[in-house]
């Protein structure tokens, strides 16, 4: 994943319309053998009847990482071609202004260890429970998704792999603020249960734009999961400091 944990100098990964689901992030149809995933399978030599779905999948992580907004309906606002947004599994690598395969922007991204951040609108992750939705975007060096708001079990999700979720407040979001995928972001603020923390934005033009954001870990249970990288590490925190030295 791309380097340490940071909530600075991330880049947008995308910036995405309401109602994005869980199969936009994680889908569950059949692999193309176009995609990511299908031409890492065939380099592995695996023969395309055999592909099946990505839900089969899961248990190998390097094919369920290409799945991570494989969804060829998605809409990365982005991905703008000729003028025009391009539905697909797009990216737009910053600073080049480059659009690219999701996959490959997600590459490009770990080799530089970029931090990123998902920008996006309401009803963030709805739909069914997948936990590679969370896993995905985690692994891909993603830092913190800031929406309008999110579907209760992906948001729970989101904070078991160490991602934070940021809540825009009424009135405020991504037209309102005018973003086109170049700034750079910072998150300040003490994480504390539903406290309002500052998005900083950087644009540019060298303008900096300081937005009230609610952070979106809820209990103190949820911030002492969040802190300690998720729940994985939490869970090895708790074990290591029970176990008799």
């Amino acid at each position: 994943m791309a380097g340490e944990r940071t909530l600075t100098g991330m880049r947008p990964l995308a910036v995405l319309p309401d109602n994005i689901t869980t199969d936009h992030l994680s889908p569950s149809n059949a692999i193309l053998a176009s995609s990511a995933a299908g031409e890492y399978l065939t380099k592995m030599g695996l023969p395309e009847e055999d592909f099946n779905s990505y839900a089969t999948h899961r248990g190998d992580h390097l094919t369920a990482q290409r799945a991570t907004f494989a969804n060829p309906k998605l809409v990365n606002e982005m991905a703008v071609v000729d003028g025009k947004v391009k539905q697909g599994s797009l990216a737009r690598v910053e600073p080049e202004g480059q659009v690219m395969r999701m996959w490959e922007a997600i590459e490009t991204y770990m080799q530089r260890q970029q931090p990123l951040i998902i920008i996006a609108g309401a009803d963030y992750g709805q739909g069914s429970s997948r936990d590679w939705a969370a896993k995905g975007v985690r692994l891909a060096g993603v830092q913190a998704i800031a929406a309008e708001g999110f579907e209760r079990i992906h948001r729970t999700n989101l904070i078991g792999m160490g991602v934070l979720p940021l809540e825009f407040q009424p009135g405020t979001d991504r037209h309102t603020l005018g973003i086109d995928g170049t700034e750079l972001y910072d998150v300040i603020g003490q994480r504390t249960p539903r406290a309002t923390l500052t998005l900083v934005i950087h644009r540019r033009s060298g303008e900096r734009l300081d937005v009230p954001v609610t952070c979106r870990l809820d209990t103190a249970e949820e911030v002492s999961i969040y802190e300690a990288g998720g729940v994985l590490q939490r869970f090895a925190q708790d074990f290591l400091e029970a176990t008799p030295a």
